[in-house]
């Protein structure tokens, strides 16, 4: 019997919300999924992605709103008869089974036919590429094995639904990579239906057909890999997408979308996200591969120049990653395509449309939080 997910039309949440003590960690999270998408939850720790995701599971019973699977409730379902699979974070393999052991856990506790078992677990472990580990303990294997362990034990149960916390963390980068493909094919070639969460955004763009960005709980911005990475909806949601520099301005011109910003010693052209006008206070997102050092080869962008003293350089293969510091002191990440001596003073530029502008916030202009900053250099 071919290892096949279950189908079904459409998930459906509406209005789920979830608190702990009065205090809301998911809220108001409306999605529709598609059966055979895959979708990544994707935010800072504490934004409520894993929440969502054992809301789901039915591991954490819903505060308001309701789930729904071709119109029918789900939530009310008890956990273990929802038809999901689940794959942690930490494997949870048990230690004292074998890998087909552990595979066959779950059909076991669900009566299947040996024969069926046999061959279902025997076809799961082909599909994870681990033949030659089957009789294998969990812990005489590598992390990343032990990983494609836990896949393998959640899609051989036939799930409608496969659900994945942060599955790749604990492992290094190499496998990391390796990984991201894996379950990628696995979902394309076995017709799953995959939610997925994730801090490391560029894990969330390779991978999901979807992404939803969630901030404190609520939902900043659903979309594709590809109008999240070029359109972020929000300044925050820019800083998660890899937009490093953040710089406040003020708006000086605005002519249809095309924005001029001045502060800080410099004049910056740029485009409005959404409407913004003369006076307003903005912030300007840019990513460093977009704010680059002037070299001979390269002109200037769309008027876009400042002067900054170089103060690290860093070589990543093709290109440097240069960090500078503007004449008031902001420190800035660009890109060089030659290295330029530490403390000299070079030019910058950059396209107008790779300089999105958005309205500032009232409160906390300056900074991100610590948590946030933090993350963002661990991500980048």
């Amino acid at each position: 019997m071919a290892i096949a997910a279950s189908k079904f039309e459409s998930l459906e949440l509406q209005g789920v919300g979830r608190s702990f003590g009065g205090t809301d960690a998911l809220v108001d999270l409306n999605l529709t999924v598609r059966a055979g998408e895959f979708i990544a939850l994707l935010g800072p720790s504490g934004c409520g992605k894993s929440t969502a995701l054992n809301c789901l599971a039915g591991l954490l019973p819903l505060t308001h709103g309701q789930i729904l699977i071709d119109g029918k409730r789900v939530d009310t379902v008890a956990a273990e008869n929802r038809g999901f699979g689940m794959v942690f974070q930490n494997y949870a393999l048990f230690p004292h089974l074998s890998v087909e052991k552990n595979i066959a856990f779950g059909l076991q506790m669900r009566n299947v036919p040996k024969p069926e078992l046999k061959s279902r677990v025997a076809e799961a472990i082909a599909l994870v590429k681990l033949e030659q580990h089957a009789k294998k303990l969990p812990g005489q294997l590598s992390g990343g094995q032990q990983q494609r362990v836990a896949i393998a034990r959640a899609v051989v149960m036939e799930p409608r639904l496969v659900l994945m916390d942060e599955p790749l963390s604990n492992l290094d980068a190499k496998l990391r990579l390796e990984m991201r493909t894996e379950i990628r094919r696995l979902h394309q070639s076995l017709g799953l239906t995959t939610l997925y969460v994730t801090h490391d955004q560029e894990e969330a763009l390779s991978m999901a057909d979807r992404l939803v960005v969630l901030r404190e709980g609520r939902v900043q911005q659903i979309g594709t890999p590809e109008d999240l990475h070029n359109n972020p909806a929000n300044w925050r949601v820019a800083d998660f997408m890899g937009y490093r520099n953040l710089i406040d301005l003020d708006v000086t011109a605005v002519t249809g979308s095309a924005v001029t910003l001045k502060g800080e010693g410099f004049t910056l052209r740029g485009t409005a996200v959404l409407p913004v006008t003369v006076g307003d206070k903005a912030r300007a997102a840019i990513r460093p591969e977009d704010l680059v050092v002037v070299s001979p080869a390269e002109p200037v962008r769309g008027g876009n120049t400042m002067a900054a003293t170089v103060s690290v350089v860093e070589y990543h293969g093709r290109e440097f990653a240069v960090g500078v510091t503007s004449p008031s002191g902001r420190g800035l990440h660009v890109h060089s395509d030659h290295a330029p001596a530490i403390g000299s003073t070079v030019e910058l530029t950059a396209d107008p449309e790779r300089v999105l502008v958005y309205q500032a916030d009232a409160i906390d202009m300056q900074e991100l939080s610590v948590e946030e900053r933090e993350l963002a250099e661990v991500r980048r």
